[in-house]
């Protein structure tokens, strides 16, 4: 279990991650960003509680983005297979997600919101993942959106069985950061 808090002027967020089976317990403030959570926790497996608050819900959905991806971080086990690819049909929407969980963050994609867009470039930085979404068909926002979260879920779930053995040439990777 992996724990993430967050306090600022601006945000109080507590995340918490374990690996389960997709249960949530969500409460942001915001409708479609609890829905988003708890999507984002049932096509993952993984059990996920989130508690936000905030000024602002650019301030909140950014803040609660980076603790979720700092989390999924912290709870990925060292031997996973770290890399999935799927792709999502849900009604005119047809998005694909491809990820990998070998701590080089990077984003590209263009979800049709600004603050979806800013989610999964935060999410990414903090989870410290390569993280691909590609719209293929689509003109319902909500559908492309859900689906990109889908897709990211079923990626996560994919990317974090147990494979055995670490997926690098490098073997393990270990970065100590002393002050």
């Amino acid at each position: 279990m992996s724990t993430v808090v967050r306090d600022t002027k601006e945000t109080q967020i507590r995340v918490t991650v374990s690996r389960g089976s997709g249960v949530a317990t969500v409460d942001t403030t915001r409708p479609f960003l609890d829905h988003m959570l708890v999507t984002l926790a049932r096509y993952s497996g993984l059990d996920v509680d989130v508690r936000a608050r905030g000024d602002l819900p650019h301030h909140l959905i950014e803040d609660v983005a980076i603790c979720v991806g700092a989390a999924i971080a912290a709870e990925l086990p060292p031997t996973a297979a770290r890399y999935a690819d799927r792709t999502i049909p849900m009604d005119d929407a047809l998005v694909q997600c491809a990820i990998d969980l070998g701590g080089r963050p990077y984003y590209r994609g263009k979800l049709p919101v600004a603050i979806w867009e800013h989610w999964m470039r935060s999410f990414a930085d903090n989870a410290k993942a390569t993280l691909h979404i590609r719209v293929l068909r689509g003109t319902d926002s909500h559908h492309i959106v859900e689906g990109a979260f889908k897709a990211l879920g079923l990626c996560l779930r994919d990317a974090f069985v147990e494979s055995g053995a670490v997926f690098s040439t490098k073997g393990s990777v270990a970065l100590q950061v002393s002050e």
